[in-house]
């Protein structure tokens, strides 16, 4: 799939950005594509950095209306901006910056995506949930699980120090293997099922794959994980991570710009993002 953004940058233009230890173009290919399509006059663009202070000082000084932030940034950089709102302090993380004519605002819009997915799912609360990972994306889990009203959760990761941690702040049990439980839901938020040794893992023993009710990997890229191939055609209800990071840029599209884009153009611009 191809698109050629045609637009012109003139001194009017609204700068976006992203800052992230490893950035891609997804972000940058997902935000530019609907500023095209629906017609607005800002451009996004990916950045790293060495000294975080002087970044986000730079949003504010600069007029940079928006920053996606992504690893290792999300949980350093509250101390820099000025509000924090619910979505970033329910897990202490942010991953998106909203400069209010010089008061930066801080959001977390994977959290709100997973918490919003659950909500269509139409999960009952009362099922019982492994989630595999102890990181960043296990936290915005867990906490829209929590949030949603589920109670009998369990987080499942081998790291001894973050995996009880996690667990314990949310006010759940820690397992280092799933071993014989067969919960209702199963969600992945680990790297298993991306690239490299992993790419063709379970996150979850086959056996507990078969008995699950429901499935979510967080994983985007590629969309179609062992765990979803596994989960799909069978009767389950099925949550991507595609979706995930579809919805999680259409929240931060719609905070930077104000224009909340359709379903279906969320749709495109996450296909050609990822093409």
């Amino acid at each position: 799939m191809s698109r050629t953004i045609t637009a012109s940058i003139t001194r009017d233009t609204r700068l976006c950005m992203s800052l992230s230890g490893r950035p891609s173009n997804i972000g940058t290919r997902f935000h530019n594509y609907l500023y095209d399509e629906l017609g607005l006059d800002f451009v996004y663009k990916a950045f790293t950095t060495t000294d975080l202070p002087a970044a986000i000082a730079a949003i504010r000084a600069l007029g940079i209306r928006g920053c996606g932030v992504s690893m290792p940034f999300k949980e350093a950089c509250i101390e820099h901006v000025d509000v924090v709102h619910s979505s970033a302090s329910a897990i202490d993380s942010v991953n998106t910056i909203v400069n209010e004519d010089g008061e930066l605002h801080a959001y977390n819009t994977d959290y709100q995506a997973v918490a919003d997915l659950l909500l269509r799912a139409r999960l009952d609360p009362a099922t019982t949930v492994a989630v595999a990972g102890s990181g960043g994306m296990a936290k915005a889990v867990v906490a829209a699980l929590r949030d949603a009203g589920f109670r009998a959760v369990t987080v499942v990761a081998r790291n001894r120090r973050s995996g009880p941690v996690l667990a314990r702040t949310y006010g759940f049990e820690w397992r280092p293997e799933l071993g014989d439980g067969r919960p209702g839901l199963l969600v992945n938020a680990t790297p298993i099922g991306m690239t490299g040794p992993d790419a063709a893992a379970l996150p979850f023993p086959e056996e507990a794959v078969a008995a699950a009710d429901a499935v979510f990997d967080v994983v985007a890229m590629p969309p179609d994980t062992p765990l979803i191939r596994a989960a799909t055609g069978t009767g389950k209800t099925v949550i991507t991570g595609a979706e995930v990071i579809a919805l999680q840029a259409a929240e931060q599209f719609a905070l930077y710009t104000g224009v909340r884009p359709t379903d279906d153009q969320i749709r495109r611009a996450s296909e050609f993002s990822r093409s």
